[in-house]
């Protein structure tokens, strides 16, 4: 049985600000490039079985600079969609509704994004972790894509609900691998950088 590598695609001008980005599709920063550019010694001389990576091309620029080959697009890797919170902050958002909390409410829909609950995007995480099996069996698995999704689909593979995400922060241009003790799903390392 593989490690399942975790990347949190490099810094954007909103995950910079703490904005909801979920379907805008936005470029890395230059320090978002440099941050991708350093995942590349930590994963020197990796082979992986199987390679997945969001379809927005912040994540893809990612695995590209990380030095990532025969990358292929998941689109169930894709951030979650925020709804009428797109590009918002959290602190914006509490002006209007004190004590909101993502992983247990959810969004509002939006006028170009429906929004997901946080069971949705737990489904979505579900389904990848399920495509990837059987490579995790063969060796490592590396998935490149985005903080809450990969938040959420941490507590998946850990047996949690979807809200335990809350639990696990992820920094952008960051390595983790979750792997197993005694056979069970375990975080090995997390929010790895050089």
């Amino acid at each position: 049985m593989g490690d399942l590598l975790l990347a949190r695609h490099g810094e954007t001008e909103w995950s910079r600000a703490g904005r909801h980005t979920g379907r805008t599709d936005l470029p890395l920063t230059p320090a978002g490039e440099a941050q991708a550019k350093s995942l590349a010694p930590l994963l020197a001389g990796r082979a992986f079985g199987l390679v997945l990576v969001s379809p927005l091309v912040r994540a893809r620029h990612t695995a590209e600079l990380a030095g990532l080959t025969g990358v292929a697009e998941e689109p169930d890797l894709r951030e979650w969609d925020y709804g009428g919170y797109e590009g918002i902050t959290t602190a914006e958002i509490h002006r209007t509704r004190p004590g909101w909390d993502l992983w247990t409410d959810g969004v509002p829909p939006g006028r170009e994004f429906p929004g997901e609950s946080p069971e949705q995007v737990g489904e979505r995480a579900d389904r990848v972790l399920s495509r990837m099996a059987g490579a995790l069996e063969e060796g490592d698995v590396m998935l490149v894509a985005h903080g809450h999704l990969l938040r959420v689909l941490t507590a998946r593979r850990l047996g949690l609900p979807p809200s335990a995400g809350r639990l696990f922060r992820l920094e952008t241009g960051t390595l983790s691998r979750l792997s197993l003790e005694h056979g069970r799903p375990v975080i090995a390392e997390w929010n790895t950088r050089p």
